[in-house]
């Protein structure tokens, strides 16, 4: 039997969408549509097995997860693209919320994540899966662990490592290249280094402290390089596939 969404979820979400929305009655129907989402829907067959891919903005998560994607057949799951494509989806009932956030530089609440992540790997039709992104903060680690850490196998977290000026220029890069988000420009990246460092850092170590982190040097600007030493640490899951 599936267990209804717990209350401490609703209630954190309340808290953060209620900072922000200065509309008594878009926060209701905000709430109220959470709640009409339901409990997870049971996962069909064996757990689905997750890698973490975590980095400071700019450091080639996207890059390098659509390498292993070629290479290995993982499923890619950005949660930053899952959660723009939610808030320009006409009608979303979470898009505002979701863009004060991504302009803001900080973190959508993670009952709107893990509800994304969930039905992006349920339609997927795959069991193997890239989550870049996520999670970001104790706030994310303590939902996962709560609504998803028992639906899925956790492999390990690819932690991609870069200097903060090399990741800062390829933002600006990419946004001058027209990109089309919102947060690459420098007020946005400051904010968003500031988030990394107080909030994600601390969630390396908590899976480093687990023997779970496998890291990879992403300074080089030569992305075939990087993916020699990303590739190695999912060479030994090769059987498992």
């Amino acid at each position: 039997m599936l267990a209804p969404i717990a209350t401490n979820s609703i209630r954190a979400l309340h808290c953060s969408i209620e900072r922000f929305l200065p509309a008594r009655g878009l926060l209701t129907r905000v709430i109220g549509d959470f709640k009409a989402w339901g409990p997870l829907k049971a996962m069909s067959g064996p757990k689905p097995n997750v890698v973490f891919v975590l980095g400071p903005p700019g450091s080639g998560k996207g890059t390098q997860c659509q390498k292993l994607v070629e290479r290995f057949g993982y499923k890619h799951l950005s949660a930053g693209d899952l959660l723009r494509e939610e808030k320009g989806t006409p009608g979303s009932q979470f898009g505002e919320v979701i863009d004060h956030h991504i302009r803001n530089g900080t973190i959508v609440p993670v009952e709107i994540t893990c509800r994304l992540l969930d039905r992006a790997m349920q339609s997927s039709g795959k069991s193997h899966f890239l989550i870049d992104g996520f999670p970001r903060n104790k706030d994310n680690l303590d939902g996962w662990n709560r609504e998803m850490s028992d639906r899925v196998n956790l492999q390990f977290v690819l932690f991609l490592e870069c200097p903060e000026e090399v990741c800062v220029q390829r933002c600006l890069n990419r946004g001058k290249a027209g990109s089309g988000r919102t947060d690459d420009n420098i007020e946005s990246l400051r904010k968003r280094f500031k988030t990394y460092t107080n909030d994600t850092l601390p969630i390396v170590e908590y899976y480093d402290k687990q023997d779970l982190v496998r890291r990879a040097d992403t300074s080089c600007n030569d992305p075939n390089e990087v993916f020699k030493g990303v590739a190695k640490h999912f060479e030994p899951y090769e059987s498992t596939k």
